[in-house]
C-alpha cells in the first residue's frame, strides 16, 4: 500500500516522499481515509508509530480542496496539544508534508512573547497548533477567531486529561462552531478518553491498531537493581563503558534533573537539562543541539515525554520511575520509532520497586534484570557517601534565586548580621524614648575583651538585675542620663554611684575616652529572661518550617501529577 492509494493529493504524495516516507503505518493506513471521509474518528497507536502524519496528511487535502474565495482566510483546522514541544513538533510536519501547498500554517504556545504571535494571526493561517492555555489568553483579548474552524484535534488527548486541561479545553470547544470534525488522537486509551468521546464526538469511528499502553517491540528493555546514592555512578558508568551517544535521560523533579546534568557535565559528560522552568529559548536551543548530535546526554522530566521526535533515537534512561505507570510508556517511545531499534534501560532503587511492580502490570510482562559487569557497587556506595558532603555544599545557593526562578534562601542563618540588642531583647519588654538604646543593648556597649569594673565596685547581689540598682522605680519616657557603663541609661532609674559620677553630668572621670570598662555579668535571673523567649522563638519558627515544608509537598506531589 502507498500514500496515493488511501487517495491523498499528488502534492502531499509527493512531499511525504521527499521526507523518506513511501509506506504508511497500520495506524496511518486506517486513520487517514477516515478523516478524508469527514467522519469524527477517534485513534489510539503506541507512541512512534506516525500518529501524527495519520491526522496532518488528511487535513491538508480537504483544506486543499475546498479553499475560500475571497478576503482573509480564517483558521480553518486546530490542532490543540498538551506541551510546547509537540505543538512544535505538529507544526513543523504540516509544514513539511503541506510544502507544496499555498496553506499556512502556525504554532502558538506560552513562554515566549504574546505581541509576535498576535502580529502574526493578523496576516492568513489556515491551520493553528496550540497548547490550550496560550490559546485562551488570546481569545480573552479578542486577538483570535475560532468562529470558522472546520476541523478540531485533540493530539495526545489522555495527557492533556492527566495535566488538568479538561476545564481549558471545554473552554475552548464553548468557542468553536458546532458543525466541525473532531479528531481525537492518543498514545494510550484509557476509559477516561473514551468517556471524553462520548461527550465529543458523533458517532465516531475507532482506530486501535495495538494493544493499550503497550510499547513497540522494537525497543529492548531491562532494568538494572542498585542503591540509589549511586545511579549516576552507574550511568555515567553506561555511557562511558558502552560508547552511548545521545542519550536521553529522565528524571521526576526539575531540580533533579539541573542535578544531574551538572554531575554529569562535571564528570566530563556534555549534558543539559529540559523542564518547564527553563526560558522557551533555553528548551529550544538545547533541543537543537541533541538533535543535531551536538550534545551526549539530555536530561528531561515528563514535558519531554511527548513530542520529542528524534530521528533514530538510540537510548532512554528511567535515571528515575514515573509514579504514572503510564508515562513510563511515553518515555521509552522516544525510541524504537519509524521502525529503528532502541535501547530503554531502569535505574531501580528499593524504594522504586512498587513502582516497577505497576509498570509490569501495566505492560502485562516482567523488564528483564540485568547485571552490570565491570562496576563495583560497594567502592561506588563508599564513594557516593564521601562525595556527599562537598556536593551539597556546592548545590547550596549562596543567596538570590534558585533555578528556575523561584527565590531561595541564603547561607546565612536565620537571624544572623541582625543587632545584637535585637536579637537579645526578650519578648514584649517595653521600648525606651526615641534614641534610649535598650537594656540588653548596654551591655554590649564597649570595645570588646575589655573588663569594666561593677558599678560602685559592688558584685550584684543574686536574684537581681544588675541593670537595675536597689529602689528603682519603674520605667518611664523621657530623657536619659549618663551611665557609667559609658551607654545611655533611660531617665528614673536613679543617680549614678557617686564614685561614677563626673561633675555636670558627663562621662565618668574613671573611664576617660579610650577603651571602657565591661559591664557586669549577668544575674541567672535575668539570662534565663533573655533565653527563655529566644527559645521559644525558635521552638515556633520550628513548628512553622514544619508546616510550610508539608504543603510544599503536597504542591510538588500535585505538580508531578500536572505533568510538570
Amino acid at each position: 500500500m502507498s500514500f496515493a492509494s488511501l487517495g491523498l493529493a499528488e502534492p502531499i504524495v509527493r512531499a511525504v516522499a521527499e521526507c523518506g516516507y513511501t509506506t504508511p503505518t497500520p495506524i496511518q493506513s486506517q486513520a487517514i481515509p477516515v478523516v478524508l471521509s469527514g467522519r469524527d474518528l477517534l485513534a489510539g497507536a503506541q507512541t512512534g508509530t506516525g500518529k501524527t502524519a495519520g491526522f496532518t496528511l488528511p487535513i491538508l487535502h480537504r483544506l486543499m480542496e475546498s479553499q475560500p474565495q475571497g478576503g482573509r482566510a480564517p483558521i480553518r483546522a486546530l490542532i490543540l496539544t498538551p506541551t510546547r514541544e509537540l505543538a512544535a513538533q505538529v507544526e513543523e510536519s504540516v509544514r513539511d508534508y503541506g510544502r507544496n501547498l499555498p496553506l499556512r500554517s502556525m504554532v502558538m504556545f506560552g513562554g515566549v512573547g504574546f505581541q509576535p504571535q498576535a502580529t502574526r494571526l493578523r496576516e492568513r493561517v489556515d491551520i493553528l497548533v496550540a497548547t490550550p492555555g496560550r490559546l485562551l489568553d488570546h481569545a480573552q483579548q479578542k486577538t483570535v477567531d475560532l468562529s470558522k474552524v472546520e476541523i478540531l484535534v485533540l493530539d495526545e488527548a489522555d495527557r492533556m486529561l492527566d495535566m488538568g486541561f479538561i476545564k481549558d479545553i471545554r473552554r475552548v470547544l464553548a468557542l468553536l462552531p458546532k458543525k466541525r470534525q473532531n479528531l481525537l488522537f492518543s498514545a494510550t486509551f484509557p476509559n477516561e478518553i473514551r468517556e471524553l468521546a462520548d461527550s465529543l464526538l458523533d458517532r465516531p469511528a475507532s482506530v486501535e491498531v495495538a494493544r493499550r499502553n503497550a510499547p513497540t517491540e522494537l525497543v529492548t528493555q531491562s532494568a538494572i537493581f542498585l542503591d540509589k546514592g549511586v545511579k549516576r555512578a552507574m550511568l555515567a558508568h553506561l555511557i562511558r563503558t558502552r560508547k552511548w551517544f545521545q542519550v536521553l535521560v529522565f528524571t521526576r523533579t526539575k531540580h533533579g534533573a539541573n542535578r544531574l546534568a551538572e554531575q554529569l557535565t562535571r564528570d566530563g559528560i556534555p549534558s543539559l537539562a529540559i523542564h518547564g522552568n527553563k526560558s522557551q529559548g533555553a528548551r529550544t536551543r538545547a533541543l537543537s543541539e541533541f538533535k543535531e548530535g551536538k550534545l551526549q546526554v539530555l536530561v528531561a522530566t515528563e514535558i519531554a515525554a511527548r513530542g520529542l521526535d528524534i530521528v533514530e533515537l538510540p537510548y532512554v534512561v528511567n535515571f528515575e520511575l514515573p509514579n504514572v505507570p503510564e508515562d513510563y510508556v511515553h518515555r521509552i517511545g522516544r525510541t524504537g520509532r519509524a521502525g529503528a531499534e532502541g535501547v530503554a534501560v531502569a535505574l531501580v532503587s528499593a524504594e522504586e520497586k512498587s513502582l516497577l511492580t505497576d509498570i509490569e502490570r501495566l505492560l502485562g510482562k516482567s523488564i528483564p534484570r540485568e547485571t552490570v559487569e565491570g562496576f563495583d557497587m560497594n567502592a561506588a556506595i563508599a564513594e557516593a557517601h564521601a562525595r556527599r558532603p562537598a556536593e551539597l555544599a556546592q548545590e547550596r545557593p549562596s543567596s538570590g534565586r534558585r533555578d528556575g526562578g523561584q527565590r531561595g534562601r541564603t547561607d546565612r542563618p536565620r537571624g544572623e548580621g541582625r543587632a545584637p540588642a535585637r536579637a537579645a531583647q526578650p519578648q514584649g519588654a517595653a521600648r525606651s524614648g526615641a534614641g534610649t538604646p535598650k537594656p540588653a543593648q548596654a551591655a554590649t556597649r564597649g570595645t570588646p575583651g575589655t573588663p569594666r569594673p561593677a558599678q560602685g565596685g559592688a558584685k550584684p547581689a543574686a536574684g537581681t538585675n544588675p541593670q537595675r540598682p536597689a529602689g528603682d522605680g519603674q520605667r518611664r519616657r523621657g530623657t536619659t542620663a549618663a551611665d557609667p557603663a559609658g551607654g545611655r541609661r533611660p531617665a528614673g532609674r536613679g543617680p549614678a554611684p557617686a564614685g561614677d559620677r563626673k561633675p555636670g553630668g558627663g562621662r565618668p572621670s574613671s573611664s576617660p575616652r579610650g577603651p571602657r570598662a565591661a559591664a557586669p555579668a549577668k544575674s541567672a535571673s535575668s539570662e534565663a529572661q533573655t533565653v527563655a523567649p529566644r527559645e521559644r522563638s525558635l521552638e515556633e519558627e520550628q513548628k512553622r518550617n514544619g508546616r510550610l515544608k508539608g504543603a510544599l509537598a503536597s504542591a510538588l506531589t500535585a505538580l508531578r501529577r500536572l505533568g510538570q
